[in-house]
């Protein structure tokens, strides 16, 4: 019984798992410039991708929180965080907007049609990936509450230990 209540939580959180590749999908940056997902990387170090919306208030605080401690991040571990939104196409005009108010420092893609969020098998928002340095999935986390942002930046030291214990 257990296992079947697992499973049924399993297929509802969706089909993503971890040491999986992104899947290939044509996405635009905020200025327009075509990115393919599957070629997203940061150098052999940690990825983070966050999924969010202009209207969705847990997402705008994630990014936020992040960003006040995103130098730290970046000079600690390497890392680089993509924020993909998934507004409607109608609603795209407001990313950009909201991104310069609130001072992101993120390279922003668009997913208006939630064609990669969908690739990935993502139900709700916001969600939070960690790709390791060669591409895979290592982590990846559903929702927001404050001070969430301390947990992922532990996945990714830990993704980086790791990565440093395999160079030796």
């Amino acid at each position: 019984m257990k296992l079947r209540i697992l499973f049924c939580l399993s297929m509802l959180m969706g089909v993503l798992t971890v040491d999986a590749q992104l899947p290939a999908v044509d996405l635009k940056d905020i200025s327009g410039k075509a990115v393919r997902t599957d070629t997203l990387q940061n150098g052999g170090r940690p990825l983070i991708i966050d999924f969010f919306a202009t209207w969705c208030k847990p997402c705008n605080r994630e990014l936020s929180a992040i960003s006040e401690v995103y130098d730290e991040w970046q000079e600690e571990t390497g890392v680089k965080l993509i924020a993909v939104s998934i507004d409607e196409a109608h609603h795209i005009n407001k990313v950009k907007p909201l991104v310069d108010r609130s001072g992101w420092p993120y390279e922003v893609l668009l997913d208006p049609n939630s064609d990669f969020k969908r690739a990935l098998g993502i139900q709700l928002i916001p969600y939070t990936l960690i790709i390791d340095g060669k591409g895979r999935i290592a982590y990846k986390h559903q929702g927001y509450t404050d001070g969430a942002e301390e947990e992922l930046i532990e996945e990714v030291r830990k993704i980086c230990a790791s990565a440093g214990e395999k160079d030796k």
